[in-house]
């Protein structure tokens, strides 16, 4: 591992930690040059199918892309951003559930859809307008519209 402060390959490990899930790995280091700190992350890489675009193109699964869709959805908003590593750490594990080679780009903008509208609606109505690619404000009216009534037909709602 190269030390990020002065370049020099020798480290070593001075503190290991998982996650709750077992899943990543936090390592503290110790440059042996500059003896300077920095912390790395280990995670699994597992092959994940690759997404069919709206106009049939494959793209490969970009985690960064998909949090970074979801962090600017949530901007300013009550969504914390361990919140959504979490949701997209479920969302990988269910793409590798499905066992399949492609999947359409339009069931993770749907499993984004579902969650925002249970995190925060504003973050919602910010995506839908987005990913949904509304033609006018009738549109976008009917969505909220929509919205709304779904939170009235829920209990205590």
């Amino acid at each position: 591992m190269k030390c990020p402060y002065c370049g020099h390959l020798g480290n070593r490990v001075v503190d290991s930690r998982m996650n709750k899930d077992y899943t990543i790995t936090r390592r503290r280091r110790l440059c042996d040059a500059c003896e300077r700190r920095f912390t790395t992350y280990e995670r699994l890489e597992v092959a994940m199918p690759m997404l069919v675009k709206k106009d049939g193109r494959r793209e490969a699964w970009d985690r960064h892309k998909v949090v970074e869709g979801i962090r600017k959805a949530c901007q300013k908003r009550p969504v914390s951003l361990e919140r959504i590593n979490e949701f997209v750490d479920g969302l990988e594990k269910r793409l590798q559930d499905m066992s399949k080679r492609e999947i359409p780009v339009t069931t993770i903008g749907e499993e984004v859809m579902r969650f925002l509208r249970q995190e925060d609606e504003v973050a919602y109505v910010r995506f839908a307008s987005v990913y949904r690619q509304f033609k006018d404000l009738n549109e976008f009216m009917a969505e909220l519209k929509s919205m709304l009534e779904g939170k009235q037909e829920e209990p205590g709602g």
